[in-house]
């Protein structure tokens, strides 16, 4: 008979992470450095609404200001970019998060390329996604960063050497997108580890639990809920669900969100990350780290 799924508590882990970002948000403060978090977010996104008020929870919690700029639908080039130019001038402000998705008619190259790089802590800015495919990050995205978070601390809680792990591994990402999909398979290459890519695509050929199987480890972030199923696992695979989907409720009208993974496929592997509670408490507080990262190397810098 199998082994029950292990679930990878993510709140647990961040709020180990919480206490050693407060310390250090406390350790700053007493040496006169301030740590601000901006968030701005063009029109209305359910996911990308709640995102913006976990991280005011999450800011709020480590002791450091938020500051949410949310702008219509229509808001014009000129003024996002506008926006972002004077937040990345105003010394209150250590971190700049621009939310997904963008409207339309906003070029969401433009509205990076316009951060403050030394701002930039999901490292969107050309400069920074560089340094990160260079292995020599100035800061490490939040979502990806925290799978491996999660992952380097389930292989300590069962007592397997990370390094041997990841060298005879192969980690399967689903998802290619720049903020998360392409700096997963970046950081799995660097761990040693075999990286096999694809995303939703294959899935319409019939062709994703050909490479998804593969996977020691599975990393899923295609953004489709439900997208992998108990045939798209490897017995005994980690998985690692970073979906946020919100999904309605037909008979209630209630708005929830689901992840990537069917939830029978979890029976199938030996450890996995639910949805809620998984990769996204993590992410909140690791780009609250970067946030208290940057002011640092700010006050650094001056």
């Amino acid at each position: 008979m199998a082994s029950p799924t292990t679930v990878i508590d993510g709140r647990a882990r961040a709020r180990t992470l919480q206490l050693q970002v407060a310390f250090d948000v406390e350790r700053l403060a007493g040496l006169g450095v301030r740590c601000g978090l901006a968030t701005v977010l063009v029109g209305s996104d359910y996911a990308a609404e709640a995102y913006a008020r976990r991280l005011r929870r999450a800011a709020t919690a480590v002791g450091i200001e938020h500051r949410h700029h949310h702008l219509p639908p229509d808001t014009t080039r000129e003024e996002v970019l506008a926006l972002v130019v004077r937040l990345g001038a105003d010394p209150a402000v250590s971190g700049i998060l621009v939310l997904r998705p963008l409207p339309p008619h906003l070029d969401e190259g433009e509205i990076f390329t316009a951060l403050d790089p030394a701002k930039d802590i999901e490292a969107v800015h050309p400069e920074n996604a560089g340094l990160l495919a260079l292995g020599r990050p100035r800061f490490v995205p939040s979502t990806p960063a925290s799978v491996f978070h999660l992952l380097d601390a389930w292989l300590d809680e069962v007592d397997i050497a990370g390094e041997a792990f990841y060298g005879a591994s192969t980690i399967c990402v689903v998802g290619r997108s720049n903020n998360v999909g392409k700096p997963l398979t970046t950081l799995a290459a660097e761990r040693g580890a075999v990286v096999v890519s694809c995303d939703e695509n294959a899935s319409r050929t019939g062709r994703l639990a050909r490479y998804t199987r593969l996977g020691d480890v599975l990393v899923v972030a295609a953004g489709v809920p439900g997208l992998i199923r108990p045939e798209h696992v490897a017995p005994g695979a980690v998985v690692l669900d970073v979906g946020i989907n919100p999904v309605r409720d037909p008979a209630t009208g209630r708005t929830h969100l689901v992840g990537d993974v069917d939830p029978a496929a979890l029976s199938v592997a030996r450890a996995a990350t639910p949805v809620p509670g998984g990769v996204g408490p993590v992410t909140d507080v690791w780009l609250v780290q970067n946030t208290v990262l940057a002011a640092e190397r700010a006050a650094k810098h001056r």
